[in-house]
């Protein structure tokens, strides 16, 4: 079996089950996915995945965690056999994410194994795409007032636009790692997609839409969208998906967005820093999205 370690909010949750998705469909093996992280884990909404998409999940138990990987399967060691220096003592079934660009390792790893990263890359399961698409099928009809926003987006030539703060903006830490998308990010970016679509209406998505009303200069139309909060946010972004043409922020939240609109001709503009650390995201957007 393929056990996927799960952590993160549900941009990260998504690239993790869909790499070890692709994965098990590769090998012919099950998928079980190991959540145990979530017991401690306060920030975002948990793990949603089983709550929102269509997907036929099943939870690895602690059982299945020390089949795959003996000794190695506590806590403690895994946090253990995390460190660099430690890597020498892993076993070839605990397959840990050597950095964030694509690493084609993944395609040597035994049939039993525990993932453990954040696989961020289209490439890991672009072979798998339309399984992946099926996988991440809503599963509840859109009520009340997201009907409604999601009709006004099918009649319009729609741009959806993500601006992502939240801890981005209240946690240096967090801050100096990720970093936030500027204004003139957001100005060239709207720019492009208006010299290219016509008559566009812009749907503006924000985890603080305060924010994003005070601060975002459209002089297009546009709608800010702000009825989803808590357990519900996830509609954002297939909100999101409906439109058909995408301003993202670095954030796999609206990556997943834009991801998840089928539509051949989309035009996805996303922030070419995807890190304020300078870290290398080459393989994070798909070769046609615009780098702004």
């Amino acid at each position: 079996m393929i056990i996927a370690n799960i952590i993160g909010g549900l941009g990260n949750q998504m690239f993790q089950y869909a790499t070890a998705r692709a994965i098990s469909l590769e090998l012919g093996t099950s998928l079980r996915l190991d959540i145990s992280g979530y017991d401690k884990y306060k920030l975002h909404q948990g793990f949603e995945l089983q709550r929102i998409f269509n997907s036929t999940i099943e939870i690895a138990s602690e059982m299945d965690r020390r089949i795959v990987l003996g000794w190695q399967s506590t806590t403690f060691s895994r946090k253990l056999l995390l460190r660099q220096r430690m890597a020498w003592l892993r076993s070839k079934s605990f397959v840990i994410e050597p950095h964030f660009q694509y690493w084609q390792g993944l395609a040597e790893i035994p049939n039993d194994c525990y993932l453990m990263g954040y696989w961020q890359s289209e490439k890991y399961f672009s072979l798998a795409e339309a399984r992946i698409r099926t996988d991440f099928s809503f599963k509840l009809p859109l009520q009340n007032k997201n009907a409604e926003v999601a009709r006004k987006i099918l009649q319009a030539n729609s741009v959806s636009l993500h601006v992502r703060r939240g801890d981005y903006a209240t946690k240096p830490q967090t801050t100096a790692t990720h970093g936030l998308c500027t204004l003139d990010y957001y100005g060239q970016s709207i720019q492009y997609v208006a010299e290219r679509v016509q008559q566009p209406k812009f749907f503006i998505f924000s985890d603080d839409i305060a924010w994003a009303r005070d601060n975002l200069n459209i002089s297009h139309q546009c709608q800010y969208v702000d009825v989803n909060q808590g357990e519900e946010s996830y509609n954002d972004m297939r909100l999101m998906s409906m439109c058909n043409h995408h301003i993202i922020a670095n954030s796999s939240f609206s990556w997943w967005g834009a991801w998840l609109n089928p539509k051949r001709d989309k035009i996805v503009v996303a922030p070419k820093n995807w890190f304020a650390d300078k870290t290398d995201a080459i393989d994070l957007l798909p070769q046609s999205w615009i780098k702004l």
